[in-house]
């Protein structure tokens, strides 16, 4: 087990550094020049060349990549340009957004998925699989801003349950910050409940033919036994995995979703600093992105062990 993790770290470590010299690459011969925006067309030249030199853009590629990783290993990030505060901080107070937004997409979408996906495969080929299958396929073909607009029409202008947009904050109204993101949260988790939806049936179905559940119901257990104690366990390691990277998606996705609502997200932050050419703030959080769809995965490779005995790290 030990010799497992240290060989993952180590995995990770490598990938981290690759994305770390991608990123750095695109946005370094990307076109714009950040002191421009910041000095407006009308700047001379010598005050263009101060701000470069105090924002360190008239360095080589090397030596503006040097320091990037500098700052990251002593964990004082760069400041931002355009907000003139470090980009840890503003990851960490945007990430109070996004992280419990993606956790209620998962919930959601798990909650949906499991169900309808072990129903759906106890009644293969009936009509009650055949709705399920129709209605995922619907799910898969609907792009989730447009369906989070649907949403805001029926239960924020209709209804008048929920605000159309805005976040007031936790501090401020935790409830009312909560609210917030249900709707935004239910838009991410349908869609992605469709892809899971299909999994757990084509998966609980692959396992019900399998001979031990054969066994188990010749020795009189329930059905419901059978399929949620003996089937169910071992079904869920393609739908863990899948689980894994939508988790990840979620968190390095939600940049349309959250324009949509005017939640202040990583979403929104990313989305906007790539608009002000603010270079630092897009590197950290494109990294910071990356890092977390990789822990989201290790978990995952861990999470088998606990779902299936058999598998082992070694």
């Amino acid at each position: 087990m030990l010799r497992y993790l240290t060989q993952k770290l180590i995995t990770l470590a490598l990938l981290l550094f690759l994305v770390s010299i991608t990123v750095f690459s695109v946005l370094f011969v990307l076109p714009g020049d950040p002191a421009q925006i910041i000095l407006g067309v009308n700047a001379t030249p010598e005050s263009l060349a101060t701000l470069r030199a105090d924002l360190g853009l008239d360095k080589s590629f090397m030596g503006q990549y040097g320091d990037w990783v500098a700052h990251l290993l002593t964990g004082q990030s760069q400041p931002s340009i355009h907000y003139k505060m470090p980009v840890s901080e503003l990851i960490l107070s945007r990430l109070t957004v996004t992280g419990p937004m993606a956790l209620l997409a998962m919930l959601f979408a798990v909650a949906i998925s499991l169900p309808f996906g072990i129903y759906a495969a106890r009644n293969q080929n009936r009509p009650g699989d055949v709705t399920v299958m129709f209605f995922t396929q619907l799910g898969l073909a609907t792009p989730e801003f447009w369906f989070g607009i649907l949403l805001i029409l029926l239960f924020s202008v209709q209804l008048g349950w929920f605000s159309a947009g805005g976040f007031p904050g936790w501090r401020v109204d935790f409830w009312g910050s909560l609210r917030a993101l249900l709707l935004p949260a239910f838009a991410l988790g349908v869609i992605r409940a469709s892809i899971l939806t299909r999994l757990t049936r084509s998966s609980m179905l692959e396992v019900l033919g399998e001979d031990y559940v054969r066994t188990a119901r010749a020795k009189g257990l329930t059905e419901r036994t059978v399929v949620y104690v003996h089937a169910l366990r071992n079904a869920l390691i393609p739908v863990l995995t899948i689980m894994g990277l939508q988790l990840g998606q979620l968190l390095a996705g939600a940049i349309i979703i959250e324009n949509v609502y005017f939640l202040p997200g990583l979403g929104r932050l990313v989305f906007s600093a790539i608009g002000q050419r603010d270079l630092p703030v897009v590197r950290d959080i494109v990294l910071f992105m990356a890092a977390a769809v990789m822990l989201v995965n290790f978990v995952v490779d861990l999470a088998y062990a606990f779902v299936d005995p058999r598998i082992k790290l070694k």
